[in-house]
């Protein structure tokens, strides 16, 4: 069975995308919607890491130095500045959310398999919420484009 493969991958992403939304609240602080929103998106992705722990301990968890090649999500090492730089930000963490994202899928697919109820719960509850932060990533992303792209000098 391959599923600890991406339970331990899903897990390494859920620390990472938290992480990442942590410096992008940091990093553009004077953005107070990014700020504060980006903390609370980031204590979700804990929680969801935190979630798994239980499904983790019954199918055990493939560390990721141990996945196979090229299976992996890289988090924001450090922000940008000006409105450029939020949108690019925002865009590099929008790649690791929809990665998650994906992740939380493949896991679905081998719960319904399995017929793990306490699994599908599990997925149900931190599926819709990354969903979520796809959407308000998504919708920030076209909110800063104009001030970014034709606004900014």
């Amino acid at each position: 069975m391959k599923l600890p493969v991406y339970l331990g991958l899903l897990r390494e992403a859920e620390r990472t995308l938290a992480g990442s939304f942590r410096q992008v609240a940091e990093g553009h602080g004077d953005e107070p919607d990014v700020h504060f929103l980006c903390r609370t998106l980031a204590a979700q992705c804990d929680a969801h890491h935190e979630a798994l722990t239980p499904v983790v301990e019954r199918y055990g968890e493939t560390t990721p130095d141990d996945e196979p090649e090229r299976l992996h999500a890289d988090g924001l090492s450090e922000t940008r500045t000006g409105p450029v730089g939020l949108l690019r930000d925002l865009q590099d963490v929008y790649l690791l959310a929809t990665f998650v994202e994906i992740t939380w899928t493949v896991v679905r697919q081998a719960a319904q398999a399995l017929r793990d109820h306490d699994l599908l719960d599990v997925i149900g509850r931190c599926d819709s919420e990354t969903s979520t932060q796809v959407q308000w990533l998504r919708t920030r992303m076209k909110q800063a484009a104009p001030q970014a792209l034709v606004a900014a000098s």
